[in-house]
C-alpha cells in the first residue's frame, strides 16, 4: 500500500504521518507514506524528525498546486489524505489570494491527478468553519455551508469541488470536517500555542472583543484517529464531522491557560474584534461515531495539560518561529 499525505510536515499532517509509521493504525501497517509538502512557514521537517529515516517514509518537497509535482508524488498511491491548506483566519483577512490558490486550486489539481492515477480513496480534510456561526444546536453534515472568512470560504469551495468529483466522475472522495485542534507542534499563531508561548515568555495575550466566542476543542490525536477511520471505512461521497465535545468561550480557555501557567488577568490585553468573527462553532459528530466507531479518547483538561508541558520542554522548537510568526507590538503598546 502507498499513501500520499499532503501537508504532512504541518501540525496535523505530521502527527498523522507519525501515527501511521509508529504502528497506531494496523490497516496501514505495511504502508509506504509519501509526504508532499511545500515547507511554507507552518510546515517544518522538524515535525518529522523521528520518522524521516523510517524505511517506509518518503518526502517530496513540492507544491500541491503544481500538476507535475502532484503527479510525481501521487504515482502508485492507493490512498490520498489531503491535509495541505492555508488555515489561519487572520492571515486570510489580510491577504486572501494564497488561501484561494492553495485551498481551492491545490485541491483541484490533486483531484484531477487522483482521477488519472485511479486512487482507491481520497480523504479531503476540511473544517467546521465552513458551516459558519452556529447560534444554537450543532452543525450536521447536511447543513448548508455559510462561510464568513476568506479562509473558510476557500475551504467550503474546495469541499464542493471534492463532492463534484465524486458525483461527476465517481472519484472515491470522503470529506472530514473537524473542530478546533490543539496539541504539540502546533505553529504558534493559533490561540493555544500563541497564549502558552507568550505567557512562558512573560508577554501579554490578546483576547478579541468580549471573549465570548465559543469553540469546540479536539486533540490532534483524536482528529487523526477519525481521519484514519474515514480512510479505512468511510463511504465514498460521504462527509463526516469530527468534534471534540468540549466547548469553551475564549475567556474560559484563557482563564484555564492562565491558571496552568501561574499567570493572572493582568497578562490579558483586550483587542478590537476580528472582522466577521464567528460567534460559535459546534458540530454534530453522531455520524462518524455511529457509522465508523469514532470516539475522542483524550479528555480536554488532560490533553491541554500535556500540551502546555510540551511547550515548556520544547522552547527550542517554538522560540525562533514565534518571533517570526506574530507581531506583538500592538499588544505590548496596549499593555503599557
Amino acid at each position: 500500500m502507498r499513501v500520499l499525505v499532503t501537508g504532512g510536515a504541518g501540525f496535523i499532517g505530521s502527527r498523522y504521518v507519525r501515527r501511521v509509521l509508529n504502528g497506531e493504525y494496523p490497516a496501514f501497517a505495511d504502508a509506504t507514506v509519501v509526504v508532499l509538502d511545500k515547507l511554507t512557514y507552518a510546515g517544518n521537517l522538524d515535525n518529522l524528525t523521528e520518522v524521516l529515516t523510517h524505511p517506509r517514509m518518503e518526502f517530496v518537497h513540492g507544491d500541491v498546486c503544481d500538476p507535475d509535482e502532484a503527479a510525481a508524488a501521487m504515482s502508485g498511491a492507493d490512498t490520498v489524505v489531503h491535509f495541505a491548506a492555508e488555515s489561519h483566519v487572520d492571515r486570510s483577512i489580510e491577504v486572501s489570494g494564497g488561501f484561494a490558490r492553495t485551498n481551492f486550486l491545490g485541491t483541484q489539481v490533486l483531484l484531477e491527478t487522483a482521477l488519472t492515477v485511479g486512487v482507491r480513496k481520497f480523504v479531503h480534510v476540511s473544517t467546521d468553519e465552513v458551516y459558519g456561526s452556529v447560534e444554537h444546536g450543532h452543525s450536521r453534515e447536511t447543513d448548508a455551508l455559510r462561510p464568513n472568512s476568506p479562509y473558510s470560504a476557500s475551504k467550503a469551495a474546495s469541499d464542493l469541488l471534492a463532492c463534484s468529483f465524486h458525483r461527476t466522475h465517481g472519484l472515491p472522495v470522503c470529506i472530514t470536517r473537524c473542530s478546533n485542534n490543539y496539541g504539540p507542534n502546533q505553529y504558534p499563531e493559533k490561540i493555544i500555542p500563541l497564549f502558552v508561548t507568550s505567557l512562558l515568555d512573560g508577554r501579554p495575550v490578546p483576547v478579541y472583543g468580549n471573549g465570548t466566542n465559543v469553540r469546540d476543542w479536539l486533540h490532534v490525536d483524536d482528529h487523526c484517529d477519525g481521519v484514519q477511520l474515514v480512510a479505512e471505512k468511510g463511504a465514498p461521497g460521504e462527509i463526516y464531522n469530527i468534534g471534540g465535545g468540549t466547548e469553551l468561550t475564549n475567556m474560559e480557555l484563557t482563564g484555564h491557560l492562565l491558571a496552568q501557567l501561574g499567570a493572572d488577568w493582568s497578562n490579558v490585553v483586550r483587542v478590537a474584534d476580528r472582522p466577521g468573527h464567528d460567534q460559535r462553532y459546534s458540530v454534530d459528530s453522531t455520524k462518524i461515531r455511529q457509522q465508523l466507531g469514532h470516539c475522542p479518547k483524550i479528555p480536554f483538561f488532560e490533553g491541554i495539560r500535556d500540551t502546555v508541558e510540551w511547550y515548556r520542554e520544547n522552547r527550542e522548537w517554538w522560540e525562533a518561529r514565534l518571533r517570526r510568526s506574530y507581531d506583538f507590538s500592538e499588544f505590548e503598546k496596549a499593555r503599557s
